[in-house]
């Protein structure tokens, strides 16, 4: 359904079916990064996407993530990324440098080669709030790794 008349309007699509998944997954807080793992590869599964074009590379921790990401952008193998970890508040300012550094090395990727990568690594304060939140955190980076490769391939 249209909202504008004579405007061209891209609806949102979520159908996974055919397309190829990368998911780069950080081991740190591997309890919590396991619970978005799970969640994110249930939505790719109810989406539509055979469990033969999912691959799943993990790292050591946060930081190495846009590494990984890079390389497998760069393979052509995938239509689109996903990035999984997660990143609880310590005691030190370790946590703001893995964050942003993170996030804006993840952000770089995506710029540089164009590749969709659905940025679903949690930074929290508490180990609390991280359990909270993983299961649905995986399902939307999940969710959003499709919706962003059907769009670019309407684009």
């Amino acid at each position: 359904m249209a909202r504008y008349d004579n405007i061209n309007e891209i609806p949102p699509n979520i159908d996974g079916k055919g397309l190829r998944i990368g998911i780069a997954m950080s081991r740190f807080n591997m309890d919590v990064c396991e619970g978005l793992l799970s969640s994110a590869i249930a939505a790719l599964e109810k989406a539509g996407v055979a469990d033969s074009d999912v691959v799943i590379a993990t790292a050591p921790g946060a930081l190495e993530l846009p590494l990984i990401l890079k390389k497998m952008a760069e393979s052509g193998k995938f239509d689109a990324l996903v990035a999984l970890g997660a990143v609880i508040r310590g005691d030190t300012y370790h946590f703001e440098i893995v964050s942003n550094e993170m996030a804006a090395g993840i952000t770089r990727v995506v710029l540089d080669t164009g590749m969709p990568i659905a940025n679903g690594v949690l930074t929290t304060n508490t180990d609390h709030q991280a359990t909270s939140r993983m299961t649905e955190k995986g399902r939307e980076a999940a969710l959003c790794a499709i919706e962003m490769a059907r769009l670019l391939k309407v684009l």
